[in-house]
């Protein structure tokens, strides 16, 4: 095993999940405060060495799996590059020296990624075959981060916050198992047997209710009373035009690029998405701060 299996292993390119850990940072009013970025920044460092470890864990169980994948037979362990027994050992270390690290940061932090290290633990080893609960243990992996990262600054969460991360979170889960039944086809069993609880069809039926909620759960949140007291605007709803822009052009990346297999990876590769994601941070921040 080579430094560079390890760090391919706990796939840094899916750390990009963890930015949700800085929105609570920007709708708290806080984003310019050095210190706060300091304790989001050393939560974000932690998390992504926690969430790394779990990768990790996450392919040894799915080793065999993971053989017969067309992309996945690629990784370190799949492919024979690492060994299983380094592979474990990795894991074991890097769960620890994280879990250590953020108890000295924050209590609360430490717990949050206790119950996120159980929850994928359980999802790997059973719950990933329980049709539909599947996708919400996905979606509960975003909650816990935006979480995560109030609980590291000390700020209250907006339940708008957590709602519109769910459901995006889950519209993102939705299309990933979309995708990964579109690109194996008819092997989409043999690799991962929850597929075969799920049809095309289905799924389009679900991201259609959860596209449909995403939109107007994030127009009623910039529209709300409490939001208007809470941050003395209500201009937020123009960051709408972006929200829809971003969830239509990654329908269309879905649907007739055959992409969403993997949407860390689509987000930075995706110059229009990537362009329309800065967009509208820009626009929040512009709106929030700039009075």
């Amino acid at each position: 095993m080579t430094i560079r299996d390890l760090l391919q292993s706990l796939r840094p390119t899916q750390w990009t999940k963890n930015l949700f850990i800085f929105a609570p940072l920007v709708f708290a009013m806080d984003f310019f405060k050095p210190d706060r970025w300091l304790r989001t920044g050393a939560g974000f460092a932690i998390f992504c060495l926690f969430s790394g470890s779990i990768y990790l864990a996450n392919d040894v169980f799915d080793l065999e799996e993971d053989k017969r994948h067309p992309k996945k037979s690629q990784r370190p362990l799949a492919s024979g590059r690492m060994a299983k027994s380094e592979a474990v050992l990795a894991a074991a270390v890097l769960a620890v020296l994280s879990l250590a690290l953020a108890f000295v940061l924050n209590r609360n932090f430490f717990i949050v990624c206790l119950v996120y290290g159980i929850l994928q633990l359980a999802y790997s080893l059973k719950l990933k075959h329980v049709v539909i609960l599947d996708v919400f243990l996905i979606a509960a992996g975003f909650v816990l981060r935006v979480v995560a990262g109030g609980l590291v600054i000390d700020v209250p969460l907006s339940s708008w916050l957590l709602i519109c991360t769910m459901l995006l979170a889950l519209f993102l889960a939705m299309s990933k198992r979309r995708h990964e039944l579109v690109l194996l086809e008819e092997n989409a069993a043999s690799h991962r047997p929850i597929l075969k609880e799920y049809s095309a069809y289905l799924l389009d039926q679900m991201i259609g209710v959860v596209t449909a909620s995403t939109v107007i759960a994030y127009c009623l949140y910039t529209v709300s009373e409490e939001t208007a007291a809470k941050f003395g605007t209500n201009n937020l709803i123009f960051t709408t035009p972006f929200v829809l822009y971003g969830i239509f052009r990654y329908l269309y990346l879905v649907h007739q690029q055959g992409k969403g297999g993997s949407p860390e990876e689509l987000v930075i590769k995706d110059k229009p998405l990537l362009l329309d994601i800065v967009l509208w941070i820009a626009a929040v921040i512009v709106i929030l701060y700039a009075k």
